[in-house]
């Protein structure tokens, strides 16, 4: 990577680690939760991947659809090599889907992809559609996931007026979604949930089928956010992970 990019959000330059990581929020996420990171990832870059629309680019139109997303993110940045990408709920997917995007340009993919609390793109959508719900309706639907987030929403007119727009985005670029078959990626792929997530062991296994590098899962004890309670222990296995010879390509 040789210039920063309005897509990228750094807290704590590494230009001589061996491997750069780059987090793709969840629905609603911001980037500061993920590039906080770097301090208990001393031999690692830590970049958070900041969508137009969300966080400090709010101003800027949101982007609805996937495939429109992934191949703007692609032209605009440049990831270099020895890499990893990082992806919770639908960030997963779409760091999944950037990985196979820049296969199909002929550029380096991603050496390892952690992918947290998503299931299998091949498997049939989750839940109903929200993004089309009026404000009630949507924050009803946010509740069983979002909890406390739902209810200060409900309480603070601002805080709605800046976090919904870009949170119906991400709810449109899940529920506009459609798997395409494609060949696996060869990358190293480590699969992680949370045991009290609604989200299934069945729902997380069959990622296998997109790689035929190594593939672990791990769950951690937690719900859908478990990577809140247990970010020493997730840490500790992106470090492990990354420093292991028999996990790279």
């Amino acid at each position: 990577m040789t210039l920063p990019s309005p897509w990228l959000a750094c807290r704590l330059r590494r230009p001589d680690a061996p491997v750069r990581l780059f987090c793709f929020p969840h629905s609603g996420g911001s980037v500061g939760e993920y590039v906080r990171w770097a301090d208990p990832l001393p031999g690692v870059e830590v970049w958070g991947v900041q969508l137009p629309g969300r966080g400090a680019r709010a101003e800027e139109a949101p982007l609805t659809r996937l495939r429109e997303l992934v191949d703007t993110l692609v032209g605009a940045v440049d990831f270099g090599t020895s890499f990893a990408f990082f992806g919770h709920s639908l960030g997963a997917l779409v760091a999944f889907e950037t990985a196979r995007r820049l296969r199909g340009l002929g550029r380096a993919p991603p050496d390892w992809l952690f992918l947290s609390a998503a299931p299998a793109p091949q498997l049939p959508p989750r839940g109903i559609p929200a993004s089309h719900l009026d404000e009630d309706g949507l924050l009803t639907a946010l509740e069983p996931i979002y909890g406390e987030l739902a209810l200060e929403l409900r309480e603070d007119a601002e805080l709605r007026e800046l976090i919904l727009p870009g949170l119906r985005a991400d709810l449109a670029l899940v529920e506009s979604y459609r798997h395409e078959a494609g060949a696996p990626l060869d990358c190293a792929m480590v699969v992680t949930g949370g045991t009290g997530d609604d989200l299934t062991r069945e729902e997380l296994e069959p990622w296998r089928a997109h790689t035929t590098g190594p593939f672990e899962l791990h769950l951690l004890p937690g719900g859908h956010f478990y990577l809140r309670e247990q970010k020493d222990a997730l840490l500790r296995l992106l470090a492990h992970t990354v420093s292991r010879k028999d996990l790279k390509p």
